[in-house]
C-alpha cells in the first residue's frame, strides 16, 4: 500500500461515519445564520467522537475478553480495525434518561498489546497509538 494511503482511507472512513452520524435532516444543515452552522458542525463533530470513544472501548472490551481466552492480539490485527462502527447504534431508538446522575464505571487505559514492534513502514501505525 502507498505511504499515506491509509491515511486517507481513515479519513475517508472519518467522514462517512461523521455523515452517518448526522442523520437529522439527511446532515443538511438549512440555517442561514453562521453562528447556527456552526453550532450544528460543532456538535455533529462533538457527537462523532462520543460514538467513536464509545466504540473505542467496545473494542478494547472485546480484544481483553479474547485475551482472556487465550488469543494472542497482535497490533496489525487492531491496526485493521476502525472505531466507526454503526451496526449497534440506534439513531431514533429508545434511551433512558433516569440513570444520567449515575456516575460510569472507570475503563481501563492500558491494553495489553505491543506495539513497540508495528512496522510504520507497512502503514499499521495510521490506526495504532
Amino acid at each position: 500500500m502507498l505511504p499515506g494511503t491509509l491515511h486517507v482511507l481513515a479519513r475517508s472512513a472519518y467522514n462517512g461515519f461523521s455523515q452517518w452520524v448526522g442523520f437529522g435532516n439527511r446532515g443538511i444543515i438549512t440555517d442561514n445564520d453562521p453562528v447556527e452552522q456552526e453550532k450544528a458542525v460543532k456538535f455533529n463533530a462533538l457527537l462523532t467522537s462520543c460514538l467513536i470513544f464509545h466504540n473505542t472501548l467496545d473494542i478494547a472490551k472485546a480484544v481483553r475478553a479474547l485475551q482472556a481466552e487465550g488469543w494472542k492480539v497482535e497490533p496489525e490485527d487492531l491496526a485493521e480495525v476502525l472505531p466507526y462502527l454503526s451496526e449497534k447504534i440506534m439513531p431514533f431508538g429508545e434511551y433512558s434518561t433516569h440513570e444520567l446522575d449515575l456516575a460510569p464505571e472507570a475503563y481501563e487505559l492500558h491494553l495489553d498489546v505491543d506495539f513497540t514492534n508495528l512496522d510504520p513502514s507497512q502503514g499499521g501505525s495510521a490506526y495504532a497509538p
